[in-house]
C-alpha cells in the first residue's frame, strides 16, 4: 500500500522515515506499548511483516504491466511526455512512489519524481529529495534517502539509493542502526554497500563501525547475509580475562560455509601467557542426521610448560557427536571425547561441548524403540582426567552393552522382560583381588503382572526372577563361571479421592491419593563374591519408595521384606488447570533386617525408614518452591534436605533463585542467584554459593547489565572452584549492539549460573 506524501513546498527540511512512524512511548498503541521493553523510550508505529531493503525495493522490469499516476494538475503532451503536480501518486506492478510533483517522458519511459517523496511497502518505509524511474527496466534511484525496516526496527540514510536491477540494490555513503531517531550510539557506516538477493548476502567497502559518531573499527570490505542463508565470513570477536588462563584472551571466529548440509567455524584466539591456541568446529548434516566434530589445539603452551616441568607445551582436545534417525523407531549415536592432559578443560576449553568432569565419555551404538519393545547396543569407554581417582576407581568400559526390553498383554495379565548383556573391560595391571576381574554378565527380569484400574483407584500385584549369569576372568575366588537368580514378588496399590472448594475466589480442585506398596525379595546375603562393575548404593529418597531395590547397577540384588505407606494430596485450578500445590509423605516399614551389602554399605537393621517427603509449590505461573527431606522419627534429626524457590517476573526482566542442600555430616550449601533491576536500563546480576562445612565460598557472580534500546553491555566478575580445589576469578565482558549480535562471553556463563536468564536474553528487546 502506497504511503503519503505532500506538495507543500521545501520550507523545512522533511522528515526521516524513521521520523516519520517513530512515537513515544505514550502515543504508541497499546500492543505496540506492552510490547516495548521499559529501557526504550518510544518506538515505531506497527506495520506489515518484516523485510529488508532488497525485498522491500524489489519489483524489477514490468514493462508490460500499466502506468498508473495521479495528481492534483495535469499536463500532458501525446505521445510525448506528462507532468503531474500536487500530492502526485504513481504505481506499476509492485513499485509504488508519492511526491509533490512528477515528469514522465513517454518516449523513453523514464519518470522523474521530486519530493519530499515517501514510498511505504509492508514493513518498510523510504524517503528521498527525488527520484529516477525507468519504466521498462524497473530501474529505480533514489537521491538523499532514508529508510526504515519495521521488523529489525533498523534505519538508515543513503546519498543515493539504487535498484539497479530486480535483484541488486546499491547504496552509496549509506549508514545503518537500530538506536532511535535522533540517537547514533552506534552506527555502521560505509561508502558503497550492494545487496544482492539472488545470492542472498550483501558486500560493503569502506566500512566503519562508529560509536557516537566516532570511528571505533574500520573494515576495508565485508561481506553479511541478508536472509536466512549462511554467508561465509567473520563472527564478532569474543574477549575476557581469567585468572586461571594467565590474564586476558582474544578471538577472532571465522565461520565457513562450506555446503548446504556443511560448514565450520575457525577460532583462533590469543591467551596472554599461554600463546596462540586454536579451536575449529566442523558440522554435517546429513539425511538422517547430524555430525559435529571440535577440536581444540595449542603448539607450545608456555604458562603449562612452566609449571608442569617435564610436560610438553603441546596441548589438543577433541569432541565428537553425531546423531542418526533411521525411522521406524531405529536411530544411532554416537559420542567421543578426549583431551591431551588432565587441566585442559579448566585451563583452555572454551567451546568443545565437554563439561567439567572427572571423566570423558567415549559411546556409540545403536536403538530401537517402539510402543512394545526397546533394543540398545552400544560400545562405551571412559578418559580419567583426575589425579584424585586411583585405578581401582577407574570405570569399566562396557565391550559391548546390549539391552533389550518388551511388554505383552496376556489376557488379564501384562507380560514384561527386561534383559541385558554386557561385557566389562579395564587396564587391571596393579591391581589386586577382585578389582583384577574382567569379563562377561548377562541379566534378565522376566515378569508377570495383573494390573487392575478404575477411576477411584488402582492395584497391580506382580511376580519376577531376576537371573544373572558371570563368565569371569582373572577371577580370584574361583571359578568364575557361576549365576544368580533373585524372585522378587510387589504388590502396588492407590486409591483417589477428591473434593472442589475455593481459595481467594479461585475454584480449585483437591486430591487426596492413599498409596501402599509391598516388596519382597529373597536374595543371599552374601554377594560380596561378586565384582562392583557398575553397582552404587542409591541415595533414599521419596521416588525409592516404591522400588524394591537400593542399588543401581547389576552386580548387587538387595534383599527385602517391606510395605511402604504414603500419601500425596494436589491442588489443582480449576480454571486454568495447573497444579497449585503437592504435599507427599511417606514411610517404609521393614520386616526383616537388609543384609546384602556393596562391600560393607548397604545393610540395615531398623524396622523403618526416615520419613521421605516432598512439597511443590506454584501459587503463580512464575513462582515455584521446592522442598524435599528425610526426617528421622526416633532421633528428631533432619538427615537430608534439599529447597529450591525460582521466580521470575512475568517479562523476564526480575529473577531469582534461592536453594539450601543438606546431607548430614557430609555436606550444607546455600545457593543464591538473582537479576535485579536498579532502574530501567540498569540491572545487578549475582550468584553466591557459600559451603557451611567448608565455611568458605565455593561460587560467585557479581556484575552489572546496561541496556538501552539499541545497545547493552554486560561485565561480571566470576568466581569457580577447580579441579585442586582453589578458587579462581575472571572477569567476564559482553556487548551487545541490537540487531547485529554481541561480542564477549558473559551471557553463556550468567546463564548457567541463574535460572532464566537465558529466556531473559531471548526476551532482552521485547520479543516474547
Amino acid at each position: 500500500m502506497l504511503g503519503l506524501g505532500g506538495a507543500n513546498g521545501h520550507a523545512q527540511t522533511p522528515p526521516s522515515a524513521a521520523e516519520i512512524d517513530w512515537r513515544p512511548r505514550a502515543e504508541l498503541p497499546e500492543d505496540a506499548r506492552q510490547a516495548l521493553p521499559p529501557f526504550c523510550e518510544g518506538g515505531y508505529l506497527p506495520s506489515g511483516p518484516a523485510e529488508g531493503v532488497a525485498s522491500a525495493l524489489a519489483g524489477g522490469a514490468a514493462a508490460d504491466l500499466p502506468l498508473e499516476a495521479s495528481g492534483l494538475n495535469a499536463r500532458y503532451e501525446i505521445d510525448q511526455e506528462l507532468l503531474l503536480q500536487g500530492d502526485v501518486r504513481i504505481r506499476q506492478g509492485q513499485f509504488q512512489v508519492s511526491g509533490s510533483q512528477a515528469l514522465y517522458n513517454q518516449t523513453e519511459g523514464a519518470v522523474s519524481v521530486q519530493g519530499p517523496l515517501v514510498s511505504r511497502g509492508s514493513g518498510f518505509l523510504l524517503t528521498g529529495d527525488d527520484a529516477d524511474y525507468n519504466v521498462q527496466t524497473g530501474r529505480l534511484d533514489v537521491n538523499t534517502a532514508t529508510f526504515l525496516l519495521h521488523g529489525p526496527e533498523m534505519r538508515g540514510h543513503a546519498s543515493r539509493l539504487a535498484r539497479i536491477s530486480e535483484q541488486q540494490v546499491v547504496i552509496q555513503d549509506g549508514l545503518l542502526t537500530t538506536c532511535g531517531p535522533g540517537q547514533n550510539d552506534w552506527a555502521i557506516v560505509a561508502s558503497e554497500i550492494r545487496l544482492d538477493r539472488a545470492e542472498g548476502f550483501g558486500t560493503a567497502r569502506h566500512v566503519r563501525l562508529e560509536v557516537l559518531d566516532v570511528p571505533v573499527f574500520y573494515w576495508p570490505w565485508a561481506s553479511f547475509p541478508i536472509d536466512d542463508r549462511r554467508k561465509s565470513g567473520f563472527l564478532y570477536p569474543q574477549f575476557g580475562s581469567s585468572s586461571a588462563g594467565s590474564g586476558g584472551f582474544l578471538s577472532v571466529p571465522y565461520y565457513l560455509n562450506l555446503a548446504p548440509n556443511y560448514d565450520a567455524t575457525l577460532t583462533p584466539q590469543y591467551i596472554h601467557g599461554r600463546g596462540l591456541f586454536n579451536e575449529a568446529e566442523g558440522r554435517y548434516l546429513s539425511s538422517v542426521g547430524e555430525t559435529v566434530l571440535q577440536v581444540g589445539y595449542i603448539a607450545n603452551d608456555s604458562e603449562f610448560a612452566d609449571t608442569n616441568p617435564g610436560e610438553s607445551g603441546e596441548r589438543w582436545g577433541l569432541d565428537f557427536t553425531t546423531e542418526a534417525d533411521f525411522r521406524s523407531g531405529w536411530r544411532g549415536y554416537g559420542d567421543f571425547s578426549a583431551v591431551s592432559d588432565n587441566d585442559y578443560l579448566s585451563d583452555l576449553n572454551r567451546s568443545l561441548a565437554i563439561n567439567q568432569a572427572t571423566h570423558l565419555q567415549r559411546k556409540g551404538g545403536f536403538s530401537y524403540r517402539s510402543a512394545q519393545q526397546y533394543f540398545d547396543a552400544y560400545l562405551n569407554d571412559y578418559q580419567t582426567i583426575s589425579e584424585r581417582i586411583s585405578n581401582a576407581n577407574k570405570p569399566y568400559a562396557q565391550l559391548p552393552e546390549v539391552i533389550y526390553a518388551g511388554q505383552a498383554e496376556a489376557g488379564v495379565f501384562e507380560t514384561s522382560v527386561e534383559s541385558q548383556y554386557t561385557y566389562f573391560y579395564r587396564d587391571n595391571e596393579g591391581l589386586t583381588g577382585l578389582e583384577r576381574a574382567n569379563g562377561q554378565r548377562f541379566r534378565a527380569r522376566p515378569e508377570l503382572a495383573l494390573p487392575m484400574r478404575a477411576l477411584w483407584g488402582f492395584s497391580r500385584p506382580s511376580f519376577s526372577v531376576d537371573y544373572t549369569r558371570y563368565e569371569l576372568e582373572d577371577y580370584v575366588l574361583g571359578d568364575g563361571s557361576f549365576d544368580r537368580t533373585v524372585p522378587i514378588a510387589e504388590w502396588d496399590n492407590g486409591l483417589y479421592f477428591d473434593r472442589q472448594g475455593s481459595l481467594f475466589d479461585v475454584p480449585y480442585n483437591q486430591t487426596l491419593e492413599p498409596r501402599l506398596y509391598y516388596a519382597w525379595a529373597d536374595a543371599d546375603a552374601d554377594q560380596n563374591d561378586i565384582p562392583d562393575f557398575d553397582t552404587a548404593l542409591q541415595t533414599f529418597r521419596f521416588d525409592q519408595l516404591f522400588q524394591p531395590g537400593r542399588f543401581t547397577g547389576g552386580d548387587r540384588v538387595a534383599d527385602t521384606n517391606q510395605l511402604t505407606v504414603a500419601l500425596t494430596s494436589r491442588f489443582n485450578d480449576l480454571v486454568t488447570g495447573a497444579e497449585r500445590a503437592r504435599f507427599s509423605i511417606g514411610q517404609v516399614q521393614y520386616f526383616e533386617d537388609r543384609e546384602v551389602t556393596l562391600f560393607g554399605a548397604g545393610a540395615g537393621t531398623r524396622s523403618r525408614s526416615p520419613l521421605a517427603g516432598e512439597v511443590v509449590l506454584n501459587p503463580l505461573d512464575t513462582l515455584e518452591i521446592r522442598s524435599s527431606g528425610l526426617w528421622d522419627p526416633d532421633t528428631g534429626d533432619t538427615e537430608e534436605g534439599r529447597s529450591l524457590l525460582t521466580f521470575h517476573s512475568t517479562d523476564y526482566r526480575y529473577l531469582a533463585t534461592l536453594g539450601h542442600t543438606y546431607s548430614q555430616d557430609q555436606l550444607e550449601q546455600t545457593d543464591v542467584g538473582a537479576v535485579f533491576p536498579v532502574t530501567d536500563r540498569v540491572s545487578v546480576i549475582g550468584r553466591w554459593v557459600y559451603d557451611s562445612e567448608l565455611d568458605r565460598t565455593v561460587g560467585s557472580l557479581a556484575g552489572l547489565e546496561y541496556n538501552n534500546c539499541c545497545w547493552s553491555v554486560q561485565m561480571v566478575h566470576q568466581g569457580y572452584l577447580t579441579d585442586d580445589q582453589q578458587l579462581e576469578n575472571r572477569i567476564l565482558f559482553q556487548v551487545q549492539l541490537k540487531g547485529l549480535g554481541g561480542s564477549g562471553g558473559a551471557s553463556a556463563q550468567i546463564s548457567e549460573a541463574i535460572y532464566g536468564f537465558d529466556e531473559r536474553e531471548r526476551r532482552r528487546y521485547g520479543t516474547p
